[in-house]
């Protein structure tokens, strides 16, 4: 895989393979479907619905390869939007863990990203 050109590789590779690696994850918490006595078709129903987050960002993943504007933003907006559904619940203490571990990465993806489109942006005004 190459790096375009004049790029710095770290900032044009990170978010995109922290980003696959973060749907991954969050595709991990699906895997409680699995009861016994679950027919296959109860199962594939509840892999999807539970996928559906994951898969609306893979989608944003496979938009953001070539606009890394659009990955910044909407990473940052899932991790507000995760942090807002969390607060309206009875917020307990113990959610600050929950929120490092899922808005955090997607507040780090995000500015990666950001900084991403950046780059490309000062690469574009000096050529």
């Amino acid at each position: 895989m190459r790096t375009p050109a004049n790029r710095n590789p770290l900032i044009y590779w990170m978010p995109r393979i922290m980003s696959l690696c973060f749907v991954a994850f969050l595709m991990l918490f699906s895997l409680d479907v699995f009861e016994e006595g679950l027919s296959a078709g109860q199962i594939a129903l509840g892999l999807f619905m539970h996928n559906i987050p994951a898969l609306v960002l893979l989608t944003v993943v496979i938009i953001s390869w070539k606009r890394e504007l659009v990955g910044g933003v909407v990473f940052i907006l899932a991790g507000l939007a995760y942090i807002v559904l969390l607060a309206f619940r009875n917020f307990e203490w113990f959610m600050l863990v929950w929120i490092l571990q899922i808005a955090g990465p997607a507040f780090g993806i995000g500015i990666f990203f950001i900084l991403g489109w950046l780059e490309k942006r000062k690469l574009q005004k000096t050529s």
